[in-house]
């Protein structure tokens, strides 16, 4: 019988939580440690104090404790090049390299690499001098789309309606360095229904996950600021087989090749964030991870072992040469097919509520308790991710924006929808909010 698996996930939010949930589910996994995890993964894995962009000190732990296989959640732990020192050190992970997460933590390389390749998104021009972005900005129609040109926590990205939005936002990015010193991409503003679209990503080689959509505004009827996200769901009614099929062949496989051709292929998750808008799809940005909320929308739609999943992606050779085929840790050249499972998901629909600490996406206030997790959790098709939370004296505490996400399962979307509101009327806290009104698309 083989040896039961050791894994360690690198994060601590929803996402990561989703991850360790679904990997609890693996007949091969015999422990799982999260750094630094939170109150509600502790419930399924042994929480480590550790940063997640602690590289060393994560490095040393994975050594010490004899880990199988890491699992990158945050894109923070990506960007500093974890990925690239467990490598190094021969240890599997699953994630990109410091070079392949480029194409989120620079929206500027993102965008010169679709221009490169054809890949259909909106026209841009970026900037470093505040007053040449300004002059650009109020020279054309708006609404203007501003992107800070780096990792900004989901918080980087401003559509100013009018000359006074930008010129703040402007200020905010290039003047007053809010996200660190950077330059800001300018772009055309589209129009349409936005959708993720994640895959698994080996190489050259696209196994897509279903489509869910994320609701990015804090308030109801999608007004009020940005944020990382208040609710998710999966399927997209309103995405056809063609609309998919054109994502699939016209996106997201052309964008892995073209990593390939850029000398930094992807090993681990690649996130589209596209539009439906009136002339096709188009893509709004990528991430180099799973997206948080979506992940907790999706993965609870794998039937797949998603251990096999991972490893397979992991182990994987990450020569250029190795490619066409795939090289396991012995140096043997398998094909692809022989490491990747078939991907299995369920034919249920899930939504999601974020739960989030009043004032969230400004400042708000951390340590208010929150009850009724256990009468929410009686509906077996109800699973709560803790995103922002902390165990403190027998009691579990808001520690974040984004606290909390419940997420129901049905047949259709207004089943899980439905059955998901009744588990967050359970779900009692004095500072905390949330929109009614997720999956308002297509409910």
């Amino acid at each position: 019988m083989a040896m039961k698996k050791k894994v360690l996930v690198v994060g601590g939010g929803g996402r990561c939580h989703a991850i360790v949930d679904t990997l609890s589910r693996s007949p091969q996994v015999a422990k799982i440690w999260c750094a630094p995890g939170n109150a509600g993964i502790a419930a399924q894995a042994e929480c480590v104090p550790l940063k997640d962009t602690d590289v060393s000190g994560l490095l040393s732990f994975a050594k010490e404790q004899g880990i199988d296989l890491t699992v990158v959640g945050p894109e923070a732990a990506l960007s500093v090049g974890i990925v690239d020192a467990f490598r190094a050190a021969g240890l599997a992970i699953f994630g990109h390299t410091q070079a392949a997460t480029r194409i989120e933590s620079s929206k500027e390389f993102a965008k010169i690499l679709m221009e490169k390749y054809g890949i259909p998104t909106a026209d841009y021009r970026s900037f470093s001098d505040f007053q040449e972005a300004l002059d650009y900005v109020n020279a054309r129609p708006f609404p203007a789309v501003l992107k800070y040109d780096g990792l900004a926590a989901g918080k980087g990205v401003v559509i100013a309606a009018n000359p006074q939005e930008a010129e703040a936002a402007l200020r905010s990015m290039l003047l007053d360095e809010a996200f660190g010193k950077g330059r800001v991409v300018v772009e055309d503003h589209l129009t349409g229904p936005e959708f993720s679209f994640m895959a698994f990503v080996d190489g050259e080689r696209v196994y897509p996950m279903p489509l869910s959509q994320d609701h990015k505004r804090a308030f109801e009827g999608d007004k009020g600021p940005n944020t990382g996200g208040m609710g998710a769901y999966s399927p997209l009614p309103f995405i056809t087989d063609e609309d998919y099929e054109y994502a699939l062949e016209k996106i997201m496989k052309p964008v892995a090749a073209g990593m390939v051709a850029e000398g930094c292929p992807f090993k681990g998750v690649l996130y589209g964030g596209l539009m439906k808008t009136p002339q096709g799809i188009k893509v709004v940005e990528f991430n180099c991870r799973f997206g948080d909320p979506e992940t907790e929308v999706v993965l609870p739609r794998l039937k797949t072992d998603i251990y096999e999943v991972f490893s397979a992606v992991a182990e994987g050779g990450t020569s250029l040469e190795a490619l066409e085929g795939t090289i396991d840790r012995e140096g043997k050249v398998v094909p692809a097919s022989e490491l990747m499972p078939e991907l299995e998901w369920s034919d249920e629909a899930t939504l999601g509520f974020v739960l989030a600490s009043r004032g969230y996406p400004g400042s708000y206030s951390k340590g208010f308790e929150i009850s009724g997790l256990e009468d929410a959790l009686e509906e077996p098709s109800i699973r709560i991710y803790h995103m922002g939370t902390k165990a403190e004296s027998g009691q579990i505490l808001t520690a974040g924006g984004r606290v909390l996400m419940v997420v129901g399962s049905g047949k259709d979307l207004r089943e899980a929808r439905d059955k998901a509101l009744a588990a967050v009327r359970k779900i009692h806290c004095d500072n905390l909010f949330f929109r009614t009104d997720i999956g308002h698309w297509v409910l």
